[in-house]
């Protein structure tokens, strides 16, 4: 992350990537579908570059990587040592944990359910159906049924084919269960907020996400008759949480002890920012290189899952900002424990979503989704927060 340092008045994103970020995912998007007409096996060989158990690709390898260098920059950041002061500071910490666990996943999955499964539904197309991947550890026979899919055969693989809109439920599903853990430090930062505390929550955000991401992810999907792969699950969170959480302790450890902070952050860092976008950045010209025949021709289709994550964005702002002001919280506290659970972990969420469902499936293409209007939605959210201040003591 690049910040500009100084008084509170100047604080602005220095970055280029951060600042042009949508741009950066539209000219992915576009990259990514002239990918997919010019040469479609590309990413079809790529997605078929995985480790297998049982015959059933179980993690895409190029994705994998890609993955956790979005990941591992993010984790690096972070001082856990702070944790041990989230005490100190008990209000906002127990606020955004509430909003992200307890609010957050079942306002999402009631909106999409609301606007896929209903009111868009004959938009997305009623009867149009989806691949995705039978869960991991099943044996299931051409023609079984599974939660709301079919297991079918395509070109040779077994595949469970599910209703469309149910395949972009998913995506939602699972950015629902995904609290920001990472673009949050710049947003509580552009707000003027309490950088101390962003980190602390920052910090919680990702260990919970160890147990609770899992659980309630697969619980949702289980609800709304999708696969559940628990083992999937488990696996995606070791793989793109848990390994680089460890490997970002581990490195900040050493390198702060060998070089010492003062260079880990002006040499270490710097070198380090870019890396997370531009993986993220090779990630969606992967996906949109699959999915660029269903944009071409349903163009529409970003707008009906767009709406949805919208609303959801927009809901969960305004509650965590609310409560905020019933527990008197300061506007520094306040702004961060607002935006943390409306912004979405997307990272974490697009690595699932393609572990789980495939690369080509609609759950994936949600979750791009999420990224596309993240940075507008966030940056527009900063400015309510900073003609909102006087609502707070300071």
């Amino acid at each position: 992350m690049s910040v500009k340092t100084g008084c509170a008045e100047e604080r602005k994103l220095t970055s280029v990537f951060e600042r042009y970020l949508t741009v950066w995912v539209a000219l992915c998007i576009v990259g990514g579908v002239i990918l997919g007409k010019v040469a479609p096996g590309v990413a079809k060989y790529l997605d078929g570059l995985a480790i297998t158990v049982d015959k059933a690709p179980v993690v895409s390898i190029p994705i994998a990587i890609c993955l956790f260098f979005m990941m591992y920059p993010i984790m690096v950041k972070i001082d856990f040592a702070s944790v041990i002061k989230a005490g100190r500071s008990g209000k906002p910490v127990l606020l955004t944990l509430f909003v992200n666990w307890c609010v957050k996943p079942f306002t999402m999955y009631a909106i999409a359910l609301l606007f896929l499964g209903f009111l868009f539904r004959g938009l997305i197309g009623a009867e149009a159906t989806d691949l995705v991947k039978i869960p991991f550890g099943l044996d299931l026979a051409v023609g079984a049924r599974h939660g709301a899919g079919t297991v079918i055969l395509a070109d040779g693989v077994k595949m469970l084919q599910i209703p469309l809109w149910r395949s972009y439920f998913a995506g939602c599903i699972l950015l629902g269960v995904a609290p920001c853990t990472a673009m949050v430090l710049v947003w509580g930062y552009l707000a003027r907020g309490n950088d101390g505390l962003t980190l602390v929550m920052v910090a919680i955000n990702s260990l919970t996400m160890l147990v609770l991401y899992g659980l309630l992810g697969g619980f949702l999907l289980g609800v709304g008759k999708l696969p559940v792969p628990w083992q999937a699950l488990l696996l995606s969170i070791a793989i793109y949480v848990a390994l680089p959480l460890v490997s970002g302790y581990l490195t900040r450890q050493w390198i702060i002890a060998a070089k010492g902070e003062a260079w880990f952050r002006e040499k270490f860092l710097h070198v380090l920012t870019p890396v997370s976008i531009i993986a993220l950045l090779a990630t969606l010209v992967l996906l949109f290189s699959f999915k660029g025949e269903i944009i071409l021709t349903q163009p529409l289709t970003i707008l009906w899952i767009a709406i949805p994550l919208f609303i959801q964005t927009m809901l969960i702002f305004w509650i965590g900002y609310a409560l905020a002001k019933w527990l008197k919280l300061t506007y520094e506290d306040a702004a961060p424990a607002a935006m943390i659970g409306a912004s979405n972990h997307f990272e974490v969420a697009i690595a699932t979503a393609t572990m789980l469902f495939g690369l080509s499936s609609g759950a994936a293409l949600a979750t791009v989704v999420g990224v596309l209007i993240e940075v507008p939605v966030m940056l527009w959210l900063v400015r309510i927060c900073l003609r909102t201040q006087s609502w707070f003591r300071r």
